[in-house]
């Protein structure tokens, strides 16, 4: 009897320094974003529909772009993409930690353990930090479709869904270790910890550029040298796939869902349960969820279509919005050493890691698979247009619903009318977890629809 042997999957070193710097993107990014709004607010002196939709724009350009990022990537290459990019990120992050400084500099903030408008919120200077912002956007829009783009080139069909899984690991690697410091430097510093915390992310950016620059070479250079009609075309081309757009306006809904981790979550909870919650750690409880079942649920799904996968992970999103309403209705009393709502936050939370770890990596995988060949960062850049609408649908409602069932206390002069106006905040959830429920069974429509176009195609 002989036994079959597995046979053991290696991948480059264009592969694995791309990953590396990956994760060190991701510490920089996910440190900032999770504060994102708070920062815009705490620090900044913006209402919260105006640092939602400051917020919710910076989140949306940075997936619209990748796009045609991707395709001016396949042109010029990867390499040369990825110096660009780690270079404006590293000045895009510093100018976040120097501008209130700057600010301070004018006498126009009261600049100490807090720092914040003093009754300037109609100052225009405030908007400084825009350009700023966009620095981040182009540098990170490149990175979005190159380092997938490199997965995708650096692998195989057989090899392709494990390279996309371990990418995913080492996404939310990076994502666990830069949100690690946010909830120190708030004990630490106060809303000043915010503004600490975009010098670790310049750092880390500025790490990944030298990482680049000394080890990332690779042999695979198809596409390069296109001209601009030829990537005119090719654009037109993916733009125009129905199949394709409908799946990303499909999947927006979940994406809409998990962006209130950065959008809703940080004021809801530190609002309900207190400014001391460490928002920082609830954050990381979803990377944490995705890094230690990424493998094991790819394993169980490798023989299941990328669809059946994903339309599992959409049916979980529901349960993980529902879980995080019914804190606020839990009434007083601890759980396990926490309040209610930061308690079922978590849960919700682990749902919601479930959830991403079905979905992720193979809608990456379905999409990479799509590309023809030189054509792949543009293909992953155009996977995260579901990014660009979700951000800008998801903060924007965001804002109007934090506003609406769960207003900054500070706007009223009593804790009795706080607390009126306050005590129906969980219906946000109850928004999310309608439209989790709809592109899930969306998602079972669009699967059977597409097996039976391509039953009449075979």
């Amino acid at each position: 009897m002989t036994t079959k042997k597995k046979e053991k999957v290696k991948f480059s070193k264009a592969f694995w320094v791309a990953n590396t710097v990956e994760l060190l993107e991701r510490a920089a990014y996910y440190g900032v974003f999770v504060v994102i709004t708070l920062y815009l607010s705490n620090v900044l002196g913006f209402t919260d529909i105006q640092a939602a939709t400051i917020a919710g724009v910076f989140s949306a350009c940075l997936y619209l772009l990748p796009t045609f990022s991707g395709a001016l990537a396949d042109k010029i290459g990867f390499r040369k993409s990825m110096l660009l990019a780690f270079s404006l990120l590293s000045l895009g992050y510093l100018g976040l930690g120097l501008f209130p400084n700057f600010l301070a500099s004018t006498g126009l903030v009261e600049y100490g353990y807090v720092t914040k408008f003093t009754g300037l919120q109609e100052s225009g200077y405030r908007y400084g930090i825009i350009p700023i912002m966009i620095l981040i956007i182009v540098g990170g829009s490149f990175i979005k479709s190159v380092i997938s783009g490199t997965v995708a080139k650096e692998t195989d069909e057989k090899s392709r869904a494990r390279g996309f899984a371990i990418f995913y690991g080492m996404v939310n690697i990076g994502a666990f270790s830069g949100k690690v410091l946010v909830t120190p430097l708030r004990d630490a510093m106060g809303h000043e910890g915010m503004i600490v915390l975009n010098y670790f992310s310049a750092g880390m950016t500025f790490l990944a550029l030298i990482a680049i620059y000394l080890f990332y070479k690779s042999d695979k250079h198809a596409g390069e040298g296109k001209t601009f009609g030829q990537i005119w075309t090719a654009l037109v081309k993916v733009c125009t796939n129905g199949r394709l757009i409908v799946l990303i306006l499909i999947i927006t809904g979940f994406w809409m869902v998990q962006h209130q981790l950065y959008a809703t979550m940080p004021k809801y909870v530190t609002r309900l349960a207190g400014e001391s919650s460490a928002i920082g750690w609830y954050a990381n409880v979803n990377p944490l969820v995705v890094v230690l079942t990424v493998n094991l649920i790819t394993s169980l799904m490798r023989k299941k279509s990328a669809l059946f996968s994903m339309t599992c992970g959409m049916f979980i999103m529901p349960i993980s919005a529902l879980c995080m309403a019914s804190g606020n209705m839990l009434g007083g009393g601890e759980i396990l050493g926490l309040h209610p709502v930061a308690f079922m936050m978590i849960v919700g939370i682990v749902f919601q890691g479930l959830a991403e770890v079905f979905i992720s990596p193979r809608f990456l995988e379905y999409f990479s698979l799509q590309a023809p060949k030189g054509e792949e960062g543009m293909y992953l850049g155009f996977s995260h247009l579901h990014s660009f609408l979700s951000s800008i649908f998801g903060f924007g409602l965001s804002g109007f619903l934090l506003s609406k069932y769960c207003p900054a206390r500070e706007l009223f002069s009593n804790e009795a009318d706080w607390m009126a106006a306050s005590a129906h905040a969980h219906y946000i959830w109850y928004y999310f977890a309608a439209i989790a429920l709809v592109s899930a069974v969306a998602l079972i429509i669009y699967g059977k629809v597409v097996r039976r176009l391509d039953a009449k195609k075979a």
